[in-house]
């Protein structure tokens, strides 16, 4: 099939920004239109805007003139007086709607401000990744106009003194545009359901009446949907009652891990689209069809940083030290970990987000999401990311033929020493001791500091298989059932004793 042509009128193209600078010269546009913007405000006036606007290098005068913040930080400086209702504090005007995020391991919820700037900034990079399937070979072309199955929180938001709050895919739901509203499905009304197993049950009830070409979504809730659409019209696969379902938009976790599982739900092959849709912001997505990463948004309404994600810029436990070294876009090396630093048009600035990235194609700006700042395992100096977990186990997947939809490893004492004990989910019939011993030989292979250290302090590594549906069940009753939820890798302090008592009780 040919390629898909969109000719573009030069005014959109305008305002959409398609052509191609220099990221760094992007990125300093964008850093001073935040600036521009936010000047007046009480964080503008504190940390001399004005100032850094009349810099011949704005990039480094914002790093010398203004700190780094991660959460608490913010919130407990800034973030509070938007809550009680002050105009002007890091943007302009009031906080009317927060995107409520508890990210995968901290206990109490993070109110993450949400602007019409920092929409309409995440709509048009949405489009432009849209305008991208051009780029795509032998893609289903008939899909494109079918409906979009979006699984998310609820739109019904929670109401505070002047403001809503809720899961930011709800907000981003109950703003759908009114030209969007017939591709949009579960619908609005289903969308403002909270019970997040009634929600699957009419979604499941009305799937005959839809002809679905895109399902969005995290891949562990996505995959539950599509299972019990097909338990309950007693089918081969989805494709038999949604014979046009061409694409999955996923992001949030690594898909690795799901893609052997989820692809026994299908009667064809569809076409993958990873996007990296955070709280704070539309931060890259997908834009070639075989692309190892995600592009980086440089030209809209996010400035970036990087820093080096290593023991000079993080402690023990992966807080960041005060005044960290960070880089800026044209000064990154491919290869290397960062974690991320956003400014937005939500007025985060300077802001710890907990996701670590590394270039595989730095001319590109292609990034992989590479694990968070706290899921990583180093108790002896064995420097486990993320990315090594997920990278094991989809070859130990592999090797034994077996779908590991599910994962989380915590650092355990062993004597005087230590070991890992890794959680598997799995509904195939699993060895763990086989699954035991490939896991540690492939992160030997992968990760030399784990290697070593296999050899001396770090003494053993334990496997324990699990039914997914306990994975699930945790989920539920922790209160983190569907949406943008997401299963932590790395279990620590409470929540670890969490689930060590739900495997014991059956509670927490």
């Amino acid at each position: 099939m040919a390629l898909i042509e969109i000719q573009l009128p030069n005014s959109l193209a305008k305002a959409l920004r398609l052509p191609q600078k220099s990221p760094r010269r992007q990125q300093v546009k964008v850093l001073r239109k935040l600036l521009r913007k936010a000047r007046f405000t009480q964080f503008g006036q504190q940390y001399r805007f004005d100032e850094i606007l009349l810099s011949r290098n704005p990039g480094k005068k914002f790093q010398e003139l203004v700190p780094t913040f991660d959460y608490n930080k913010i919130y407990d400086a800034w973030w509070d007086k938007t809550l009680e209702g002050q105009a002007d504090v890091c943007w302009p005007g009031k906080i009317k709607y927060y995107a409520l995020s508890s990210g995968t391991s901290e206990a109490g919820s993070k109110y993450i401000p949400i602007t019409n700037d920092l929409l309409r900034g995440n709509k048009i990079v949405m489009i432009k990744q849209l305008l991208t399937l051009r780029n795509y070979h032998d893609i289903p072309v008939k899909s494109i106009g079918k409906g979009w199955l979006m699984i998310g929180g609820s739109t019904d938001l929670q109401k505070g003194p002047g403001y809503y709050a809720g899961d930011l895919s709800g907000i981003t739901a109950k703003k759908v545009p009114f030209w969007f509203s017939p591709f949009y499905k579960p619908g609005k009304k289903i969308a403002r359901t909270k019970d997040w197993t009634r929600k699957l049950e009419e979604v499941v009830k009305l799937a005959p009446n839809w002809d679905i070409g895109f399902v969005v979504g995290v891949p562990a809730w996505i995959q539950m949907c599509m299972e019990k659409v097909i338990e309950r019209y007693n089918l081969k696969n989805i494709h038999e009652i949604w014979p046009n379902l061409g694409f999955f938009v996923h992001g949030g976790v690594s898909f690795e891990p799901y893609k052997k599982g989820f692809e026994k739900l299908l009667g064809k092959p569809i076409t993958y689209i990873e996007t990296y849709l955070a709280s704070e912001g539309f931060i890259a997505y997908q834009d070639l069809q075989y692309a190892e990463g995600m592009r980086l948004v440089t030209n809209e309404h996010i400035f970036l940083e990087f820093v080096p994600f290593d023991d000079r810029n993080f402690d023990h436990d992966g807080n960041l030290v005060p005044n960290p070294e960070a880089y800026l876009i044209h000064e990154v090396e491919e290869g290397k970990d960062y974690a991320l630093l956003l400014s937005t048009s939500a007025g985060a600035w300077r802001y710890l987000i907990g996701d670590t990235v590394r270039f595989v194609d730095k001319e590109r700006c292609e990034i992989i999401i590479t694990g968070r700042t706290k899921h990583f395992l180093s108790l002896v100096g064995e420097h486990l990311s993320v990315d090594n977990m997920n990278k094991a186990l989809q070859l130990v997947s592999e090797e034994l033929n077996i779908s590991i939809p599910e994962f989380t490893v915590a650092g355990i004492p062993h004597g005087l020493f230590f070991a890992h004990q890794w959680y598997l989910a799995s509904d195939d019939s699993a060895d763990p001791e086989a699954i035991r011993l490939r896991i540690d030989q492939k992160l030997k292979e992968l990760n030399d500091d784990y290697a070593v250290e296999r050899n001396n302090a770090l003494k053993d590594i334990y496997v324990k298989v699990l039914p997914e549906a306990k994975f699930m069940e945790f989920m539920q009753l922790k209160g983190k059932i569907g949406g943008q939820h997401k299963f932590p890798r790395v279990l620590k302090g409470q929540m670890l004793r969490d689930w060590q008592r739900f495997l014991e009780t059956g509670s927490v």
